[in-house]
């Protein structure tokens, strides 16, 4: 079975493209890199694959009149490699319901709170604030609404006495570089079924394990 391609949109540092880079790296992860596109040139996330014969694109918002046209010069560059699913890897913006029909339900991001539980902005500090005892993170599908789609995994992160919001992020975003490459792998491996809000996963071949 060929590799998927991914296309993995970064703004910012990249620790969960530099997960899945290794996963790959490693042979834990069935996949290929087509194409790394950033809307932000100075982001950290790009140097960490320079070397390594990845593709990479900068489109920036600013450059483009409209959001859609922004949004269409995205879509054509991950047309371009041919990508089977698209990876939000810390992609500071929202994508508008034109990219998400281009790819239904081929887009992938994981969120820092074990949703529906603070969705949006801030969910470490939503978590304190609101005083959970266990909070986390979820892998979803990307659909129209805000951090809404199927789930297709979640790993649970205590919340200890004396945390700040830099703390917990810190132990949540460790647990991401271990569950992002997971998912990601599940999708890859053709065991990812939905139906309705539900992610089913199926067993893997030959006893695997996921």
């Amino acid at each position: 079975m060929p590799k998927k391609v991914l296309g993995v949109l970064v703004s910012g540092r990249g620790s969960n493209l530099q997960a899945i880079f290794d996963a790959i790296s490693a042979g834990r992860l069935k996949a290929k890199i087509g194409v790394v596109i950033s809307d932000n040139p100075q982001a950290l996330a790009l140097k960490r694959i320079e070397g390594f014969n990845i593709p990479t694109a900068v489109i920036e918002k600013k450059a483009y009149a409209s959001k859609l046209q922004f949004e269409q010069a995205i879509v054509k560059e991950l047309n371009l490699h041919h990508v089977d699913l698209v990876v939000l890897a810390g992609f500071m913006r929202i994508l508008s319901p034109f990219v998400i029909q281009q790819f239904p339900g081929r887009i992938m991001n994981i969120h820092p709170s074990l949703l529906p539980s603070f969705p949006g902005l801030n969910p470490q500090q939503q978590a304190l604030q609101h005083g959970v005892k266990v909070t986390g993170c979820t892998v979803h599908l990307v659909d129209e609404g805000t951090d809404s789609g199927p789930i297709i995994l979640q790993e649970a992160v205590p919340v200890l006495d004396d945390d700040t919001p830099e703390t917990l992020a810190g132990r949540i975003l460790h647990v991401e570089h271990i569950l992002y490459p997971r998912a990601v792998g599940l999708f890859c491996d053709d065991r990812i079924t939905v139906e309705g809000r539900r992610v089913k996963i199926r067993e893997a071949a030959e006893g695997g394990k996921l």
